[in-house]
Protein backbone atom coordinates (compact mmCIF):
# COMPACT_ATOMS: atom_id res chain seq x y z
CA UNK A 1 0.00 0.00 0.00
CA UNK A 2 1.32 3.36 -0.71
CA UNK A 3 1.54 5.80 2.63
CA UNK A 4 -1.25 8.24 2.91
CA UNK A 5 0.70 11.63 2.13
CA UNK A 6 -0.22 14.10 4.19
CA UNK A 7 -1.47 17.42 1.52
CA UNK A 8 1.08 19.85 1.67
CA UNK A 9 1.01 23.07 -0.89
CA UNK A 10 4.82 23.68 -1.87
CA UNK A 11 5.26 26.71 0.57
CA UNK A 12 3.71 24.83 4.00
CA UNK A 13 5.22 25.12 6.77
CA UNK A 14 3.85 23.33 9.90
CA UNK A 15 2.24 25.88 12.43
CA UNK A 16 2.99 24.92 15.67
CA UNK A 17 0.41 26.66 17.17
CA UNK A 18 -2.60 25.30 15.20
CA UNK A 19 -5.35 23.14 16.44
CA UNK A 20 -4.67 19.23 16.56
CA UNK A 21 -7.13 17.45 14.19
CA UNK A 22 -7.92 13.49 13.48
CA UNK A 23 -6.79 12.49 10.46
CA UNK A 24 -8.35 9.13 11.00
CA UNK A 25 -10.60 6.93 13.47
CA UNK A 26 -10.76 3.50 13.36
CA UNK A 27 -12.64 1.50 16.03
CA UNK A 28 -9.67 1.08 18.23
CA UNK A 29 -7.28 3.72 17.14
CA UNK A 30 -7.42 7.47 16.32
CA UNK A 31 -4.58 8.87 14.39
CA UNK A 32 -4.38 12.63 15.00
CA UNK A 33 -2.34 15.19 13.38
CA UNK A 34 0.05 17.81 15.61
CA UNK A 35 2.08 20.09 14.39
CA UNK A 36 5.62 19.27 15.51
CA UNK A 37 7.50 22.57 17.26
CA UNK A 38 10.75 20.00 16.87
CA UNK A 39 11.87 16.90 15.25
CA UNK A 40 15.73 16.61 15.94
CA UNK A 41 16.00 16.68 19.65
CA UNK A 42 19.58 17.37 20.55
CA UNK A 43 22.22 15.57 22.80
CA UNK A 44 21.36 17.98 25.73
CA UNK A 45 17.53 17.36 25.67
CA UNK A 46 18.26 13.68 25.43
CA UNK A 47 21.22 13.39 28.08
CA UNK A 48 22.45 11.38 25.63
CA UNK A 49 25.46 11.67 23.37
CA UNK A 50 23.57 11.22 20.22
CA UNK A 51 20.74 13.23 19.10
CA UNK A 52 16.62 11.62 18.59
CA UNK A 53 13.79 11.73 15.86
CA UNK A 54 10.74 10.04 16.70
CA UNK A 55 8.08 10.90 14.18
CA UNK A 56 5.12 8.94 16.05
CA UNK A 57 3.95 10.36 19.53
CA UNK A 58 2.42 7.13 21.09
CA UNK A 59 2.63 3.27 19.91
CA UNK A 60 0.34 0.86 18.71
CA UNK A 61 2.41 -1.91 19.99
CA UNK A 62 1.92 -1.61 23.24
CA UNK A 63 4.64 -2.65 25.09
CA UNK A 64 3.56 -3.45 28.20
CA UNK A 65 7.10 -2.44 29.91
CA UNK A 66 7.14 1.35 27.94
CA UNK A 67 9.21 3.75 29.38
CA UNK A 68 7.91 6.59 27.22
CA UNK A 69 4.26 6.99 27.67
CA UNK A 70 4.20 10.20 29.51
CA UNK A 71 5.51 11.40 26.41
CA UNK A 72 2.00 11.39 25.49
CA UNK A 73 0.48 12.33 28.09
CA UNK A 74 2.03 15.55 28.47
CA UNK A 75 2.16 16.50 24.74
CA UNK A 76 -1.53 15.97 24.94
CA UNK A 77 -1.87 18.60 28.40
CA UNK A 78 0.70 20.86 26.81
CA UNK A 79 -1.86 21.07 23.63
CA UNK A 80 -4.75 21.50 26.08
CA UNK A 81 -3.59 23.85 28.08
CA UNK A 82 -2.39 26.31 24.66
CA UNK A 83 -6.04 25.92 23.75
CA UNK A 84 -4.78 23.68 20.06
CA UNK A 85 -6.96 20.84 21.88
CA UNK A 86 -10.29 21.01 21.72
CA UNK A 87 -11.76 20.83 25.00
CA UNK A 88 -13.89 17.88 23.86
CA UNK A 89 -11.07 16.07 22.74
CA UNK A 90 -9.17 16.61 25.51
CA UNK A 91 -12.06 14.75 27.66
CA UNK A 92 -12.17 11.79 25.38
CA UNK A 93 -8.19 11.61 25.71
CA UNK A 94 -8.90 12.13 29.12
CA UNK A 95 -11.30 9.52 29.88
CA UNK A 96 -8.69 6.44 28.55
CA UNK A 97 -6.43 5.30 30.73
CA UNK A 98 -2.66 6.83 30.67
CA UNK A 99 -1.16 3.52 29.32
CA UNK A 100 -4.43 2.93 27.03
CA UNK A 101 -4.47 6.56 25.24
CA UNK A 102 -0.60 5.57 24.30
CA UNK A 103 -1.78 3.41 22.42
CA UNK A 104 -5.11 4.66 20.81
CA UNK A 105 -4.60 7.79 20.24
CA UNK A 106 -1.35 8.12 17.69
CA UNK A 107 0.31 11.81 17.17
CA UNK A 108 1.21 12.06 13.97
CA UNK A 109 3.82 14.89 13.79
CA UNK A 110 2.42 16.27 10.55
CA UNK A 111 5.36 17.97 8.26
CA UNK A 112 8.09 16.69 10.46
CA UNK A 113 10.33 16.50 7.52
CA UNK A 114 10.17 20.41 6.43
CA UNK A 115 10.81 20.85 9.93
CA UNK A 116 13.85 18.58 9.71
CA UNK A 117 15.18 20.03 6.86
CA UNK A 118 15.46 23.53 8.16
CA UNK A 119 17.09 21.99 11.23
CA UNK A 120 19.77 20.06 9.78
CA UNK A 121 20.68 22.83 7.59
CA UNK A 122 21.14 25.16 10.53
CA UNK A 123 23.24 22.40 12.64
CA UNK A 124 25.32 21.99 10.24
CA UNK A 125 26.47 25.38 9.63
CA UNK A 126 27.17 25.28 12.91
CA UNK A 127 29.24 21.92 13.51
CA UNK A 128 26.75 20.84 15.78
CA UNK A 129 26.32 17.32 13.95
CA UNK A 130 30.12 16.52 13.85
CA UNK A 131 30.74 13.12 15.79
CA UNK A 132 27.11 12.57 17.23
CA UNK A 133 24.93 10.26 15.94
CA UNK A 134 20.99 10.67 14.69
CA UNK A 135 18.78 7.97 16.33
CA UNK A 136 15.57 7.42 15.18
CA UNK A 137 13.09 5.87 17.04
CA UNK A 138 14.44 6.37 20.46
CA UNK A 139 10.84 6.57 22.21
CA UNK A 140 8.18 5.01 19.93
CA UNK A 141 8.88 3.05 17.01
CA UNK A 142 8.85 4.64 13.86
CA UNK A 143 8.04 2.06 11.84
CA UNK A 144 4.69 0.68 14.08
CA UNK A 145 2.08 0.39 12.24
CA UNK A 146 0.85 3.97 11.48
CA UNK A 147 3.95 4.38 9.17
CA UNK A 148 2.31 2.17 6.91
CA UNK A 149 -0.56 4.40 6.30
CA UNK A 150 1.14 7.67 6.81
CA UNK A 151 4.94 7.22 5.63
CA UNK A 152 6.57 10.29 7.47
CA UNK A 153 9.46 7.91 8.65
CA UNK A 154 10.14 7.61 4.81
CA UNK A 155 9.91 11.14 4.34
CA UNK A 156 12.43 11.94 7.05
CA UNK A 157 14.99 8.97 5.56
CA UNK A 158 14.02 11.13 2.34
CA UNK A 159 15.14 14.41 3.75
CA UNK A 160 18.41 12.65 5.63
CA UNK A 161 19.00 11.40 2.04
CA UNK A 162 18.80 15.17 0.61
CA UNK A 163 21.45 16.33 3.06
CA UNK A 164 24.44 17.52 1.25
CA UNK A 165 26.81 18.38 4.48
CA UNK A 166 29.31 16.45 6.18
CA UNK A 167 28.69 12.34 6.15
CA UNK A 168 26.40 11.63 9.02
CA UNK A 169 25.94 8.82 11.34
CA UNK A 170 22.13 7.70 11.63
CA UNK A 171 20.59 4.54 13.31
CA UNK A 172 17.20 3.28 13.59
CA UNK A 173 15.56 0.99 15.61
CA UNK A 174 12.75 -0.87 15.54
CA UNK A 175 10.63 -4.06 16.49
CA UNK A 176 9.14 -3.61 12.66
CA UNK A 177 9.72 -5.89 9.37
CA UNK A 178 7.98 -2.60 7.45
CA UNK A 179 11.98 -1.46 8.07
CA UNK A 180 12.22 -3.55 5.15
CA UNK A 181 10.47 -1.68 2.86
CA UNK A 182 12.67 1.37 2.67
CA UNK A 183 15.96 -1.21 2.15
CA UNK A 184 16.70 0.82 -1.28
CA UNK A 185 16.42 4.23 0.46
CA UNK A 186 18.58 2.70 3.72
CA UNK A 187 21.00 1.60 1.04
CA UNK A 188 20.92 4.89 -1.03
CA UNK A 189 22.01 6.65 2.53
CA UNK A 190 24.47 4.02 3.50
CA UNK A 191 26.14 5.08 0.27
CA UNK A 192 27.26 8.53 1.79
CA UNK A 193 26.20 8.10 5.70
CA UNK A 194 27.25 6.16 8.04
CA UNK A 195 23.40 3.88 8.40
CA UNK A 196 22.67 1.13 10.65
CA UNK A 197 19.58 -0.72 11.55
CA UNK A 198 18.80 -2.07 14.98
CA UNK A 199 16.22 -4.73 15.41
CA UNK A 200 14.85 -4.78 19.08
CA UNK A 201 13.74 -8.74 20.11
CA UNK A 202 13.73 -9.52 23.69
CA UNK A 203 12.85 -13.22 23.40
CA UNK A 204 12.07 -15.98 20.87
CA UNK A 205 9.06 -17.12 22.60
CA UNK A 206 6.28 -15.95 20.86
CA UNK A 207 3.76 -16.53 23.43
CA UNK A 208 5.65 -14.99 26.05
CA UNK A 209 6.49 -12.27 23.68
CA UNK A 210 2.54 -11.34 23.11
CA UNK A 211 2.24 -10.95 27.13
CA UNK A 212 4.27 -8.28 26.85
CA UNK A 213 3.73 -6.90 23.66
CA UNK A 214 0.67 -7.37 22.78
CA UNK A 215 0.38 -6.33 19.37
CA UNK A 216 4.49 -6.43 18.17
CA UNK A 217 5.83 -8.22 15.16
CA UNK A 218 6.40 -11.99 15.79
CA UNK A 219 10.00 -12.61 16.57
CA UNK A 220 11.30 -14.94 13.36
CA UNK A 221 9.21 -11.71 11.40
CA UNK A 222 11.87 -9.44 13.00
CA UNK A 223 15.01 -12.22 11.99
CA UNK A 224 13.59 -12.31 8.66
CA UNK A 225 13.84 -8.45 8.39
CA UNK A 226 17.07 -8.48 9.87
CA UNK A 227 18.73 -10.99 7.83
CA UNK A 228 16.87 -9.09 4.56
CA UNK A 229 18.80 -6.58 5.89
CA UNK A 230 22.04 -7.33 6.87
CA UNK A 231 21.84 -9.67 2.63
CA UNK A 232 20.98 -6.23 1.12
CA UNK A 233 24.54 -4.80 2.62
CA UNK A 234 22.96 -2.51 5.65
CA UNK A 235 25.11 -2.93 8.96
CA UNK A 236 22.55 -4.47 11.07
CA UNK A 237 22.62 -5.45 15.02
CA UNK A 238 19.75 -6.98 17.65
CA UNK A 239 19.17 -5.16 20.60
CA UNK A 240 18.08 -7.57 23.41
CA UNK A 241 15.75 -4.92 24.99
CA UNK A 242 14.21 -5.04 27.59
CA UNK A 243 16.05 -8.43 29.58
CA UNK A 244 13.40 -8.82 32.31
CA UNK A 245 14.23 -10.24 35.22
CA UNK A 246 12.89 -14.04 35.47
CA UNK A 247 11.57 -13.83 32.28
CA UNK A 248 13.53 -13.13 29.76
CA UNK A 249 17.06 -13.27 31.14
CA UNK A 250 17.77 -17.45 31.19
CA UNK A 251 20.82 -19.03 30.15
CA UNK A 252 19.06 -20.92 27.60
CA UNK A 253 16.68 -18.19 26.10
CA UNK A 254 19.47 -15.61 26.13
CA UNK A 255 21.86 -17.91 24.26
CA UNK A 256 18.95 -18.67 21.40
CA UNK A 257 18.37 -15.18 20.87
CA UNK A 258 22.04 -14.47 20.27
CA UNK A 259 22.40 -17.26 17.98
CA UNK A 260 19.55 -16.90 15.87
CA UNK A 261 20.78 -12.88 15.74
CA UNK A 262 24.30 -14.66 14.21
CA UNK A 263 22.15 -16.70 11.98
CA UNK A 264 20.46 -13.70 10.95
CA UNK A 265 23.34 -11.76 9.61
CA UNK A 266 23.54 -9.61 12.75
CA UNK A 267 27.01 -7.66 13.21
CA UNK A 268 26.48 -7.44 16.65
CA UNK A 269 24.02 -7.96 19.80
CA UNK A 270 23.32 -5.41 22.33
CA UNK A 271 21.02 -5.81 25.48
CA UNK A 272 19.85 -4.47 28.42
CA UNK A 273 18.03 -4.73 31.73
CA UNK A 274 14.39 -3.18 32.35
CA UNK A 275 14.54 -0.25 33.90
CA UNK A 276 10.76 0.42 35.63
CA UNK A 277 10.67 4.49 35.83
CA UNK A 278 7.55 6.03 37.25
CA UNK A 279 5.70 5.25 33.16
CA UNK A 280 6.33 2.42 32.68
CA UNK A 281 6.18 0.80 36.67
CA UNK A 282 2.21 2.04 36.13
CA UNK A 283 1.61 0.09 33.58
CA UNK A 284 3.98 -2.92 34.01
CA UNK A 285 3.46 -4.00 37.68
CA UNK A 286 -0.26 -3.89 37.33
CA UNK A 287 0.29 -5.96 34.12
CA UNK A 288 2.47 -8.13 35.69
CA UNK A 289 0.16 -8.69 38.44
CA UNK A 290 -2.23 -10.00 35.88
CA UNK A 291 -0.37 -12.18 34.03
CA UNK A 292 2.60 -13.23 36.47
CA UNK A 293 1.34 -13.00 39.75
CA UNK A 294 4.02 -14.63 41.28
CA UNK A 295 6.25 -12.26 40.35
CA UNK A 296 5.08 -9.21 41.10
CA UNK A 297 5.67 -8.89 44.92
CA UNK A 298 9.35 -9.85 44.20
CA UNK A 299 9.60 -7.40 41.36
CA UNK A 300 7.89 -4.42 43.86
CA UNK A 301 10.67 -5.30 46.15
CA UNK A 302 13.67 -5.57 44.19
CA UNK A 303 12.55 -1.93 42.38
CA UNK A 304 11.60 -0.18 45.53
CA UNK A 305 14.85 1.96 45.23
CA UNK A 306 14.72 2.93 41.74
CA UNK A 307 14.38 2.62 38.60
CA UNK A 308 16.76 0.23 37.26
CA UNK A 309 17.69 -3.38 38.63
CA UNK A 310 20.71 -3.76 41.50
CA UNK A 311 23.98 -2.90 40.31
CA UNK A 312 24.60 -7.23 40.96
CA UNK A 313 21.95 -8.27 38.26
CA UNK A 314 23.32 -6.11 35.78
CA UNK A 315 26.18 -7.74 36.21
CA UNK A 316 24.92 -10.83 36.46
CA UNK A 317 23.31 -10.11 32.97
CA UNK A 318 26.30 -8.61 31.51
CA UNK A 319 28.17 -11.63 31.92
CA UNK A 320 25.57 -13.92 30.63
CA UNK A 321 25.32 -11.82 27.74
CA UNK A 322 29.06 -11.75 27.36
CA UNK A 323 29.28 -15.88 27.17
CA UNK A 324 26.35 -15.59 24.59
CA UNK A 325 27.93 -13.76 22.45
CA UNK A 326 31.23 -15.32 22.43
CA UNK A 327 29.53 -18.73 22.18
CA UNK A 328 28.00 -17.21 18.89
CA UNK A 329 31.02 -15.49 17.27
CA UNK A 330 30.21 -12.03 18.05
CA UNK A 331 33.03 -10.09 19.83
CA UNK A 332 31.00 -9.20 23.25
CA UNK A 333 29.92 -5.55 23.22
CA UNK A 334 28.02 -5.13 26.71
CA UNK A 335 30.17 -3.37 29.25
CA UNK A 336 30.40 -4.38 32.95
CA UNK A 337 28.40 -2.14 35.07
CA UNK A 338 30.87 -1.34 37.95
CA UNK A 339 29.37 -2.61 40.98
CA UNK A 340 29.83 -0.06 44.57
CA UNK A 341 31.97 -0.97 46.90
CA UNK A 342 31.07 -4.13 48.84
CA UNK A 343 31.14 -2.68 52.14
CA UNK A 344 29.17 0.33 50.64
CA UNK A 345 26.60 -2.39 49.64
CA UNK A 346 26.58 -4.45 52.65
CA UNK A 347 26.00 -0.86 54.76
CA UNK A 348 22.34 -2.37 55.23
CA UNK A 349 20.20 -5.03 54.86
CA UNK A 350 18.41 -3.53 51.89
CA UNK A 351 20.99 -2.74 50.01
CA UNK A 352 22.80 -6.33 50.49
CA UNK A 353 19.67 -8.40 49.74
CA UNK A 354 19.30 -6.61 46.85
CA UNK A 355 22.78 -7.72 45.73
CA UNK A 356 22.38 -11.19 46.74
CA UNK A 357 19.12 -11.21 44.89
CA UNK A 358 21.05 -10.21 41.53
CA UNK A 359 24.28 -11.88 41.77
CA UNK A 360 21.97 -15.39 42.20
CA UNK A 361 20.86 -18.29 39.43
CA UNK A 362 17.44 -19.90 39.64
CA UNK A 363 18.40 -23.34 39.06
CA UNK A 364 14.69 -24.29 38.44
CA UNK A 365 13.86 -21.68 35.92
CA UNK A 366 16.55 -22.80 33.31
CA UNK A 367 19.34 -20.24 34.97
CA UNK A 368 16.97 -17.21 34.94
CA UNK A 369 18.71 -14.59 37.01
CA UNK A 370 16.82 -12.57 39.76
Amino acid sequence: MIPLQLTLAPEWAPDRDAPWRTLEARPATTFVAVPPGAVLNPPASTGMGFWSINPYVGCEFGCTYCYARDTHRYAVERAAASGRLADTTYEEFGGLEGWEAFERRILVKEGAELVLDGTLARAARRGRLAGRPIVIGTATDPYQPAERRFGLTRRILETLARHRGSALSIAVITKSPLVTRDLALLQQLSERHDVSVNVSLATLDTLLLRKLEPRSPAPRARLRALAQLSAAGIETGLFIAPIIPKLTDGRRDLFRLVEAARGAGAKYVMGSTLRLGPAARRRFLPHLEHVFPELADRYRRHYARGAGAAAAYQDAVADRLAEAQIAAGFAPRARRRHAKDTAAAASTAATAAQAAMGAAVDADSQGTLL
